[in-house]
């Protein structure tokens, strides 16, 4: 008897266990980001063509495509965190590191965010530089995290990384050939 109810206690709760509405509210949260972001460079077609850009840089019109799936990845992740799983081989479904994963994820999202208006709104690039920097390690951070909890977390942020790496070395190139 003492082991069918540890058995009970030990199975993961729908509450432990995020469904499809909380999928469906990271999706929301980072597509709002994405909204956020271009609101604040509704003119950033514009201003990328005007700037002087290294031979590597991408073509405008790619960005859109490339954003719209990493945020897609972005919120996955974050769900597939949330629920656990198994990070790490673990096999924990637990709340254990939770809190720290999706207060990294936030952090990175919030300096994703902050990036655009910095880059096209206040044309800073030096700012906007720092502040991807600052993401790259956010992200990193998200990603270990999400590794605790869920190996496939973590895999799933990694085109997002190097995008992000991208983005970084571009923003510098751009800042110097601007500056």
């Amino acid at each position: 008897m003492a082991d069918l109810r540890r058995e009970e206690t030990s199975r993961p709760t729908r509450r432990s266990r995020p469904g499809w509405p909380t999928l469906l509210l990271l999706l929301a949260v980072c597509y709002a980001v994405a909204a956020l972001g271009s609101v604040a460079a509704a003119d950033s077609g514009e201003t990328y063509r005007a700037l002087d850009r290294p031979s590597w840089a991408p073509p405008g019109w790619l960005f859109g495509p490339v954003w719209t799936v990493l945020y897609g990845t972005i919120a996955v992740a974050a769900w597939l965190a949330l629920r656990g799983d198994g990070g790490g081989g673990s096999g924990d479904s637990s709340r254990t590191g939770r809190v720290p994963a999706m207060v990294w994820w936030s952090v990175q999202l919030a300096l994703n965010l902050a990036w655009t208006p910095l880059f096209f709104a206040a044309d800073a690039y030096g700012w906007a530089f720092a502040d991807i920097c600052l993401l790259l390690l956010a992200l990193a951070a998200t990603i270990v995290a999400f590794a605790r909890r869920r190996r496939a977390a973590a895999l799933l942020l990694l085109p997002y990384a190097a995008w992000v790496t991208y983005a970084a070395a571009l923003n510098l190139s751009i800042w110097l050939l601007n500056a």
